[in-house]
């Protein structure tokens, strides 16, 4: 299989490549214009495959997209690329209207004109597969999960925008006929994550002995889903799924955020057992919440399982044990990252 894979070089659309690199024979076009939060580096040895090539094209920039299609000829989309963190939509939300709306209807454009013009074999083979977010649903009181069929009731920027693609996903399946997927998943974690998230942020901040923010009183609940797990899902879908079908992908492991970031700290009190900063929860201060901040997310999983027979290989414990490590034994990495744009400052303060 021939894959196009948009935003290839972030931090879930890289999981995506490792694991296709390294688990099928399948080839993948990637397509990021490396952004503040793509780094080619996060490919590790996949970048270097014969069965990887890079394009560094704006999603936006229709002609360019176009002319990808006509090279590559591939057999389906894996559509990741888009602007992600909540707390940046806040202060700047009109690259996320761009990136998430108008891109991704760059993309179905492209891929319907191409779709069309294939034989009948090749169309009838062709999936265009959108990787989107649970925070589509808006906020869950304290009992009861998103499932498919959940109204939407996006609450950010970020998520309005992740909405409104989706809805333009399943028009162009009911309008025109593409064979689209679509997949909404809780809240990634793992390596090569870019630090203005959660849990590569205190994990960083933690080690460097700063204070460690926590919006609110840290009441807030997530699902949390390893992105190894996430990118196996990906591919499960793109290979059995029903197009025109929505799944859910989600980590069975909902955790307040102070629980996380406490969690975090007894870690590096373990792995750093001669940091001057343990224990490293004393390094905890709560914050000024950020507007609009959803109470709680979480993922019924089950049609993914019971129709495809995928659930998550990792537990919350044993992945973050070793996402912890990871960034302990990856500074490198993490400090080529924070020498750019993004610092660990604080954003999502507009309002």
């Amino acid at each position: 299989m021939k894959l196009l894979v948009t935003g290839g070089a972030g931090f879930i659309g890289s999981a995506v490549v490792r694991h296709v690199i390294r688990d099928t024979d399948w080839s993948v076009a990637n397509v990021d214009k490396l952004t503040y939060a793509g780094n080619l580096e996060s490919l590790a040895g996949a970048g270097a495959s014969n069965r990887h090539r890079h394009y560094r094209t704006d999603i936006l920039d229709r002609s360019a997209i176009a002319e990808i299609f006509r090279v590559e000829r591939p057999d389906a989309v894996l559509h990741l690329a888009a602007e992600s963190h909540v707390d940046r939509s806040i202060d700047g939300p009109s690259a996320f209207i761009e990136t998430n709306v108008q891109g991704t209807y760059v993309m179905l454009d492209v891929a319907l004109d191409y779709w069309r013009n294939l034989d009948a074999d090749a169309r009838a083979r062709f999936r265009f597969q959108h990787i989107s977010t649970d925070e589509v649903f808006g906020s869950l009181g304290p009992t009861g999960n998103f499932t498919e069929t959940t109204p939407y009731r996006p609450s950010s920027p970020y998520s309005a925008s992740k909405a409104a693609s989706d809805h333009l996903v399943r028009a162009w399946h009911h309008t025109y006929g593409l064979p689209t997927l679509t997949t909404n998943c809780s809240n990634n974690y793992g390596p090569y994550q870019f630090p203005e998230k959660l849990i590569p942020l205190i994990i960083i901040r933690a080690m460097r002995g700063e204070r460690l923010p926590v919006y609110g009183r840290g009441e807030n609940v997530r699902d949390w889903l390893h992105v190894e797990d996430h990118a196996e899902a990906l591919t499960l879908v793109l290979r059995q799924g029903q197009p025109g079908e929505t799944y859910n992908v989600g980590g069975n492991s909902e955790q307040r955020n102070i629980d996380v970031v406490r969690t975090i700290c007894r870690l590096l009190d373990e792995m750093l057992p001669n940091a001057v900063t343990r224990p490293h929860a004393r390094l905890i201060e709560f914050v000024t919440d950020r507007p609009g901040h959803d109470a709680r997310y979480a993922i019924d999983a089950s049609k993914i399982k019971r129709e495809l027979g995928w659930e998550p290989r990792h537990t919350f414990e044993q992945g973050l044990r070793d996402t912890v490590r990871w960034y302990l034994d990856n500074r490198g990495w993490w400090e080529r990252v924070l020498s750019g744009a993004y610092r660990g400052q604080r954003l999502g303060l507009r309002g």
